[in-house]
């Protein structure tokens, strides 16, 4: 009896993951325990990093029991330092494998979500540095989930070198995003993060977006106006031909952040969650 062939190992990495899945963490007691069993139950091995910015909601001790029974390979580490800049990081310095995904501890990840992003790196060659997820609103039905995907593969298509999604929905070759600098206060402290680190690491190829890589963030995240760009700091960002957005970021949108405040950190003061009610002396 001929005994059958071994599979074939997936390319990068000879049988060992070639993911890992990097989360931070503030204060997630709520979402927490909803994103890490959405990532537990992927269809693909990989290892999982969650990083504790200085939680005091009891959220990673939970974590560290949720992820204790999952059979998943993960650490938890610690960051002290105030900010998800540093807190992801501290994550991607601990990255060893091919790809990383960047996730936040707000959004579910489908069961194919690795599986959907190794397709988009594996197909479109190795100039794809960036594989982008589509935000699949929390709650919606197929058809608005339908408008959603096709918005948003519609103006990547129309701005191929610009990011169209949350950070919370960024997947990259690690070896790239490390080439970029990866998340460094130095060289971006403020808000809007993910689209500064877009524009870096898609000066060493592209970014790309399928219809079958999605993820759906929390809906209290609709309400950004404490963190968000004005309509013609977003125009300007379309319009503004890659070659100049060195110019777009570092001299025209650094300086109109740093007039109104806007670092990382105001990310922590969760302008979705209503103000503490007053009560008088």
């Amino acid at each position: 009896m001929t005994p059958e062939p071994e599979p074939e190992p997936e390319p990068g990495h000879s049988g060992e993951p070639r993911w890992t899945a990097v989360v931070p963490v503030f204060n997630e007691a709520d979402y927490l325990p909803a994103t890490l069993a959405s990532l537990t139950d992927q269809s693909r091995p990989f290892h999982l990093i969650v990083v504790d910015n200085g939680s005091t909601d009891g959220c990673i001790e939970a974590a560290r029991k949720q992820l204790a029974v999952c059979g998943v390979s993960h650490e938890i580490l610690h960051e002290p330092r105030p900010g998800q800049v540093h807190a992801l990081a501290a994550g991607i310095a601990r990255v060893g494998t091919e790809f990383v995904a960047i996730c936040d501890a707000d959004t579910v990840y489908p069961p194919h979500y690795l599986d959907a992003a190794t397709h988009v790196f594996d197909t479109r060659g190795s100039l794809c540095v960036m594989a982008c997820a589509w935000l699949r609103p929390e709650g919606a039905n197929d058809a608005r989930a339908a408008r959603a995907m096709r918005h948003r593969l519609t103006v990547a298509r129309i701005w191929p070198r610009q990011n169209h999604t949350s950070g919370a929905a960024q997947c990259f070759r690690t070896e790239a995003l490390r080439r970029a600098g990866g998340y460094d206060a130095s060289k971006w402290p403020y808000v809007l993060k993910d689209h500064e680190l877009a524009h870096r690491v898609m000066k060493l190829g592209f970014a790309a977006m399928d219809a079958d890589l999605w993820c759906t963030s929390s809906a209290r995240r609709a309400n950004r106006t404490g963190v968000r760009w004005t309509l013609p700091e977003r125009l300007l960002y379309h319009f503004t031909p890659h070659a100049a957005k060195d110019w777009f970021f570092y001299s025209f949108l650094a300086r109109r952040f740093t007039a109104r405040g806007l670092r990382d950190t105001v990310l922590r003061q969760r302008a979705w969650e209503p103000e503490p009610r007053r009560t008088s002396a």
